[in-house]
């Protein structure tokens, strides 16, 4: 690519509103329950889409889009394939953040903390809660592997199909759910000329303190 592309100009201001330490529960788990039924509400095509990062033994971050499958007070959950790059990273640092961005309210949450991996009977239940198509990917996939073309892959898909034309495909044990335990959270509303509000949660004991940042 030749020369510099400048987006310098390009801008909107946030005028959904703003966040008072009144308008939050003691409880981020509420809370964050309250902001994703309000982003359905909003008209968000995908409320549960979040962003984890994670790092490699190196340090190195790599980001990537999954999707909030269920959550309660010990973490939020998600499902993939362990021997994708995102698996390997965790096994090698189990520390990770995610963030949800909801455009309709100018609002993101933010999560950090520690990822342990589900019990294979959890993976087992919703691996069995799938749409078929869904199963025969998991299965021929090996998550972030080389691959010559996608013929190959759709190959591996009709091999499973006719192999188990009752669609019950086995899960690959490999197919694993994880759970990211926060230990602090951050809610983010969007203000105008940029006056945002920032609140985080950190756990303190058997309660949550809540603090608020600058923008």
């Amino acid at each position: 690519m030749e020369g510099e592309i400048d987006h310098r100009a390009t801008r909107r201001d946030f005028r959904a509103g703003t966040l008072a330490r009144a308008d939050l529960n003691p409880d981020p788990w509420v809370q964050m329950q309250r902001w994703l039924e309000e982003a359905e509400r909003a008209g968000n095509f995908d409320p549960t889409a979040m962003a984890l990062a994670t790092a490699d033994g190196g340090g190195f971050p790599n980001v990537r889009y999954v999707l909030l499958k269920h959550f309660d007070a010990r973490g939020v959950c998600w499902y993939t394939d362990s021997r994708s790059q995102k698996g390997q990273e965790l096994a090698a640092n189990a520390r990770a953040a995610l963030a949800f961005y909801w455009p309709e309210l100018d609002r993101q949450l933010r999560l950090q903390g520690e990822v342990f991996l589900l019990p294979e009977s959890d993976a087992e239940s919703y691996f069995r809660q799938r749409p078929i198509g869904s199963r025969l990917a998991a299965a021929a996939s090996e998550q972030s592997r080389e691959i010559v073309d996608r013929a190959h892959l759709e190959a591996r898909v009709a091999e499973l199909a006719a192999r188990y034309p009752d669609g019950d495909v086995p899960r690959n044990p490999a197919w694993r759910g994880y759970r990211l335990a926060p230990q602090r959270f951050e809610f983010w509303q969007g203000g105008s000329s940029r006056l945002h509000d920032r609140f985080v949660y950190t756990r303190n004991e058997e309660s949550w303190r809540i603090t608020r940042l600058m923008p």
